[in-house]
């Protein structure tokens, strides 16, 4: 009696029958789960000199788990796309959401990189997976008893990839009402099949899932013509659905990240603030959490970016409702894990796409050797004001690039910008190929709707040059991404000096000169500025971020307001738009076998922007600008007003 009791027992729950909580302590779920994956399809070298990531590595993993745990779910928090040159057929082969169905996921949400290419050319992203699924379901059909089975039809089709693509789930971004393109997004959203929600079932388990776009995401996803709706009431809404729909397990995929700033934890406040959701799967904020935060009964987790862990979650609910933490690790996708042949092959099958398609303008093939370094070339730091090799080379390639490929380029004393914002990878000691440079650069869109930013020429005086510098110096300790690398321009600033006045010192020099050749900043004089699309347009805002105490705005090289920078985008004699990443490239190509110069060997900088953080009186009052003169002259009303007043309480006394 009682073996059959408890054979139908767990029929019922194969079945879905009965809540997967109220089989005593018997019932365990298994979530599998990545985020930030940027377009990582391909392994790439890491610190300690291995590899890191790969999808077809990442396949491996996720086999292995199933294996243990055939009924896991796998997600993706978002920004599965933007960091690889496969990324370059995102509009017209949607390869990220292809290749996420060969790996089997189930569901993912979409993060503010999904949107480089702005809102349109997510649609168009969206409308070349429908294609590409539609064609299979139509091979399908048209499949004989006498010809190969559907799945070796399609394979022959579109490679080793299934038909099957994850449910993309996004319950509070939407086309903004006055998006010229809001019609055919929609219809696109509508035709892949996106929605808030989502049930799946699984081992007797029903999973609800939703996705979320977090404030910064969205604040990071400027060209995107997409609204934002608050994401507490967004997702209370999302688990009243899931509830009323007899979820087992509520999952939500959030591109929001957490923060060790408690005020800044997006993720932390919304479990704090919404009951039910039992799992957040944390993106865009890039963390990797070793261990599970719990907040409100809820479990976040982050498995770190680019491919480097898979994270795998296993929970027992017990008939109460109350959970269990079994296991929870982050499995390394290295070089110590085989490559699955099918997704190789799929990933392969990308790259000849990508050579026939968009490097080939350029004269460039994806796995090309440019040159070799003898030592590293790393991102910046976050949270320290220094200068850095990465950011140096990439802002002296702009202005090699401005001199050597523009087509009729002016003869003007030019001077480069980029920011740390916009270097995604850095470059490891030994060969440095195509592709590589590409990760360093790999952001955005451009007029012609191809993958990375163009470089634009625009023109600023001298006294917003040197706001420029103000703004590295400033600004940089509370917005890490917007620390600045200058090309043609020195300069030196104290991070103890007043807040908009640490800049002591600024002068042009001749790079390529062969010769230290320096000039002095004249204030109205107009000096060109190479930099990239996304920098050129940040330039724009600083007055409104500065609340006005600084003011650049770019120029046409007549002195009027630009208007629209894809007016000021540098093409070479080809016609080809100059991007950022192609920049680089050449540069670095025009280094040939003698390797990248000893100049750029010492991470922090060649010295071109110096940071002290001395307390000496001279250099802390060196140049006062008129920040410094107004705090001063408070300071003194200040003492002068308290000894008055002194004087008089003394006298009053006596």
């Amino acid at each position: 009696m009682k073996r059959c009791c408890a054979l139908v027992l767990a029929l019922l729950l194969a079945m879905g029958c009965i809540p997967w909580g109220a089989a005593a302590d018997a019932q365990e779920v298994t979530i599998l789960f990545t985020h930030d994956l940027h377009s990582h399809f391909l392994p790439q070298r890491a610190e300690d000199g291995g590899e890191s990531g790969g999808y077809a590595r990442l396949k491996t993993a996720i086999d292995a788990e199933k294996a243990a745990h055939p009924d896991a779910l796998l997600v993706d928090g978002g920004d599965f796309s933007i960091g690889s040159l496969i990324q370059t057929l995102y509009t017209t082969q949607a390869a990220e959401l292809r290749t996420m169905g060969a790996l089997g996921y189930d569901a993912a949400t979409i993060g503010n990189h999904e949107f480089d290419h702005t809102g349109l050319g997510f649609a168009q992203m969206l409308n070349a997976a429908a294609d590409a699924r539609d064609a299979a379901w139509a091979a399908l059909d048209e499949a004989q008893p006498d010809q190969p089975g559907p799945l070796e039809v399609f394979q022959e089709l579109y490679g080793p990839a299934t038909f099957f693509f994850p449910a993309l789930l996004t319950a509070n971004y939407t086309p903004a009402p006055d998006n010229p393109d809001r019609t055919y997004i929609q219809e696109a959203m509508d035709r892949y099949g996106m929605a808030e929600t989502q049930l799946i079932e699984r081992g007797g388990v029903s999973f609800g899932i939703f996705g979320l776009m977090g404030q910064d995401s969205h604040d990071c996803a400027p060209t995107s013509g997409f609204v934002l709706e608050d994401a507490v009431l967004a997702a209370e809404r999302c688990v009243e659905t899931l509830q009323a729909q007899g979820a087992d397990v509520i999952v939500c995929l959030s591109h929001s990240g957490t923060n060790e700033n408690p005020k800044r934890s997006e993720d932390e406040l919304l479990a704090k603030a919404v009951d039910g959701i039992d799992v957040i799967i944390s993106g865009h904020t890039h963390t990797t959490l070793t261990e599970p935060l719990v907040v409100n009964d809820t479990y976040l987790v982050s498995a770190g970016p680019y491919c480097e862990n898979l994270g795998s979650l296993t929970l027992r609910k017990d008939s109460s409702g109350a959970k269990t933490l079994v296991d929870y690790h982050l499995t390394p996708i290295d070089e110590t894990l085989p490559e699955a042949p099918d997704i190789n092959a799929l990933v392969e099958a990308w790259k000849v796409q990508v050579g026939e398609t968009y490097l080939d303008r350029y004269g460039f093939t994806y796995d090309q050797v440019l040159t070799t370094a003898e030592f590293d070339l790393s991102t910046p730091a976050p949270g320290i004001q220094q200068g850095n090799n990465l950011g140096n080379l990439a802002a002296d390639a702009f202005l090699w690039a401005a001199e050597r490929l523009e087509a009729g380029a002016p003869n003007v004393q030019t001077v480069s910008v980029t920011a740390a914002g916009v270097l995604r990878a850095p470059l490891h000691a030994g060969e440095i190929t195509v592709s590589q440079a590409f990760d360093v650069l790999s952001m955005g869109v451009g007029a012609d709707g191809t993958s990375g930013f163009p470089l634009v020429g625009v023109y600023l005086t001298g006294k917003e040059l040197k706001a420029a510098a103000e703004v590295d110096a400033s600004v940089t300790p509370i917005m890490p991404e917007a620390q600045l690398y200058l090309g043609g321009m020195e300069y030196a600033f104290n991070t103890h000096r007043m807040f908009f006045d640490r800049v002591m010192a600024a002068r042009l020099y001749e790079p390529f000169a062969g010769s230290e050749a320096f000039s002095d900043l004249k204030d109205d004089q107009l000096y060109r500025v190479v930099t990239g699309m996304y920098s050129a347009q940040m330039l724009g805002t600083v007055k409104a971020k500065s609340l006005g105490l600084l003011s650049l705005e770019p120029k046409m090289a007549d002195g009027t307001p630009v208007r629209d920078f894809n007016d000021c985008i540098l093409y070479d004699a080809a016609g080809n738009e100059i991007k950022e990443w192609y920049a680089l490239a050449s540069y670095l190509e025009s280094f040939g076998e003698e390797g990248v110069p000893e100049q750029y060997a010492n991470e922090s900088g060649d010295g071109r922007k110096q940071v002290s953080q001395s307390w000496n009186v001279v250099e802390l009052m060196k140049n006062p600008g008129w920040t410094t003169l107004a705090v001063l002259a408070v300071v003194i009303l200040t003492v002068v007003l308290a000894a008055l007043l002194t004087r008089r309480v003394l006298r009053r006394r006596r």
